[in-house]
Formats: C-alpha cells, sequence, structure tokens
C-alpha cells in the first residue's frame, strides 16, 4: 500500500489548510488512519486519528481547530486545518494501518506512511 500526501504550503497565522493522504494498491482495506507532525527542534506528535468507524482523537494543541475525516470510497484521510497558528508549522505525515492479501491469499497487516509535506505557518 503507498500513501501520497498533498496539500501543504505557506499560509498566514488564523488562515487554513487541508491536508489529503490517498493510499493505493492492489487488494487492501484500511483500518484506521491519521496524522503526525514534527516541529523543528521538536519530536513527532501524534495529531490526529479516525477509526474505521468513524471516531476521531485529537491532540489537545489542535482541538477545535483541525478535523480529520475519511472518505473510505476514495481510500483518502484529509486533514482541515482551521486557525492555523504558527506553533502549527511542521512537516506534516499521514498513515494508515492496512490489511492487504497476496495472490495466495494470505492476508498482510502493516502500517503505511506517507512522505511528509511541509506546513509553514507564518505570524
Amino acid at each position: 500500500v503507498q500513501l501520497q500526501a498533498s496539500g501543504g504550503g505557506l499560509v498566514q497565522a488564523g488562515g487554513s489548510l487541508r491536508l489529503s493522504c490517498i493510499a493505493s494498491g492492489r487488494r487492501f482495506s484500511i483500518d484506521g488512519s491519521g496524522w503526525y507532525r514534527q516541529a523543528p527542534g521538536k519530536q513527532r506528535e501524534l495529531v490526529a486519528e479516525v477509526s474505521p468507524g468513524g471516531g476521531t482523537k485529537y491532540a489537545d494543541s489542535v482541538k477545535g481547530r483541525f478535523t480529520i475525516s475519511r472518505d473510505s470510497a476514495k481510500n483518502t484521510v484529509y486533514l482541515q486545518m482551521n486557525g492555523l497558528k504558527p506553533e502549527d508549522t511542521g512537516v506534516y505525515t499521514c498513515y494508515a494501518n492496512s490489511l492487504s492479501w497476496t495472490d495466495e491469499g494470505t492476508p498482510v497487516a502493516a502500517k503505511n506512511w506517507g512522505q511528509g509535506t511541509l506546513v509553514t505557518v507564518s505570524s
């Protein structure tokens, strides 16, 4: 399973961005998925995640401003980011827990990562 992330960029404080992460591959299904971010000089942190049933969790720092959602038909997870702050600056990386099947029908579970997309919020 491959993940392709997009949507990062430069935005002024108070602005909005929407990140997308599209999964592709053969004979797979997506379980949970989400977004991490890593700010310069800081440890990576889990920003938001969504369960197969649609349940969501957020880091305290983004609650009320960020919304994670998924479109199962498109194998895509989104992160809508509103009210951006300079401290939201960082590289955002999506992940997805997948279950795929080999040609022999053997199930293979994996945690897949997209490439990072840079979000820069200017003050």
